[in-house]
């Protein structure tokens, strides 16, 4: 017999992994999959694990009480229905990316939201997201900005020089027509 209210042990350990899994998450998208067949779901699960992410099922109650012990209590607005959470360790962007993509081949998969760090975040804002840039890009493209000031600069500091022996040379030639 259990005593009153106590919930199970098995109950707990899964509140306990998916508290673990919020905590260490850099972000968590929250997806609805009903009407998805097992191997839909294999297939999403797939490009998912490149991008860095776990896609797992688990009971909303559950998911619910592990959301508040994380301190994401903002995520608790996207757990109605069938729901599926994505953990992210990787590319945040990848992995929105990948989880966008196969939402658009597979229309039983609806994205509800998400959490980035504690900021929740709506379906609109995580598609968003998905048309970042890979991080290599975005890192180049930066290399990129800070280089082009450096470039300018030295093109002007070359062009002294050489802008300087004109006007000598200039001033030189002058002297002696003079003369």
């Amino acid at each position: 017999m259990s005593e009153g209210n106590a919930p199970r042990p098995d109950k707990v350990a899964v509140v306990e992994e998916v508290t673990a899994k919020l905590k260490e998450a850099s972000a968590v998208f929250v997806s609805e999959y009903r009407g998805l067949t097992v191997s839909q779901l294999a297939d999403l699960r797939k490009p998912l694990r490149e991008a860095g992410a776990e896609h797992k099922v688990y009971k909303n109650t559950l998911v619910k009480l592990a959301a508040t012990a994380a301190g994401m209590e903002g995520l608790t607005q996207h757990l109605t229905g069938p729901t599926a959470l994505t953990f992210v360790t990787g590319d945040v962007a990848a992995s929105a990316k990948a989880l966008t993509e196969q939402a658009k081949a597979t229309p039983a998969l609806v994205i509800k939201g998400g959490m980035m760090g504690e900021t929740v975040m709506s379906a609109d804002e995580l598609r968003i997201l998905a048309d970042l840039p890979p991080r290599d890009v975005l890192l180049a493209q930066f290399a990129g900005a800070l280089q082009a000031p450096l470039v300018k600069t030295a093109g002007l500091l070359q062009a002294l020089p050489r802008n300087f022996a004109y006007g000598l040379s200039a001033l030189v030639q002058k002297q002696e027509e003079a003369a």
